[in-house]
């Protein structure tokens, strides 16, 4: 028998969900109270690291309807929504938006609505990684070296490699230029790479 669960978040713990338990009542779907989990986080977060939204993962069953208000109380953009519905429609539990007419996103008309997502969410995607890339070029444009800036200055990574030479041990180079043993050993597969 399939159960009716609803899933309320606000940002911030001085908002309150009321207004959308209270939309989902008017919508006509009648949910038991010790099924409506509410939740005061940000959107920021990724629906799965929710802690009350992954409790209600568990308590989810094939067959069981979640209701929610909007799609953002579902995940942070649109790739977090795709994937928190994929995850809900493997588990066989139907998914309701109220702010597209209450359509089961699961259905044929929410899998339209979910292919509309996934071209959003592919786009948003695509823009993450030409603002990505413009970042990194402009960086470099300027003369920034991406990643962080190596604990040697060059001076001291051509001492290091001189001494490595010269048959000192890494632990030795690494206590006195007070650093780790790891660093030693980039400054020596880094040396050994540019004189291939």
């Amino acid at each position: 028998m399939s159960r009716t669960f609803a899933y309320a978040r606000v940002s911030t713990t001085d908002q309150n969900a009321e207004n959308q338990i209270r939309e989902i009542a008017s919508a006509g779907f009648a949910v038991d109270p010790k099924r409506i989990v509410k939740e005061s986080i940000s959107g920021s977060v990724v629906a799965s690291e929710r802690p009350e939204f992954s409790k209600l993962l568990d308590r989810l069953e094939h067959g069981d309807v979640l209701i929610v208000t909007k799609l953002d109380r579902l995940g942070r953009n649109a790739m977090d929504v795709r994937a928190t519905v994929e995850r809900l429609d493997e588990m066989g539990v139907r998914v309701h938006c109220l702010a597209l007419g209450g359509v089961d996103l699961t259905s044929a008309a929410g899998r339209m609505t979910m292919q509309v997502l996934n071209a959003v969410a592919e786009f948003e995607r695509d823009l993450l990684i030409e603002r990505t890339q413009a970042g990194l070029a402009r960086s470099r444009a300027d003369g920034v070296v991406p990643g962080r800036p190596s604990a040697l200055t060059d001076e001291q990574q051509e001492q290091v490699l001189k001494r490595l030479a010269a048959g000192e041990s890494v632990s030795q180079l690494a206590r006195e230029f007070e650093t780790s043993r790891t660093t030693i050993q980039r400054v020596r597969e880094k040396g050994v790479a540019v004189s291939k």
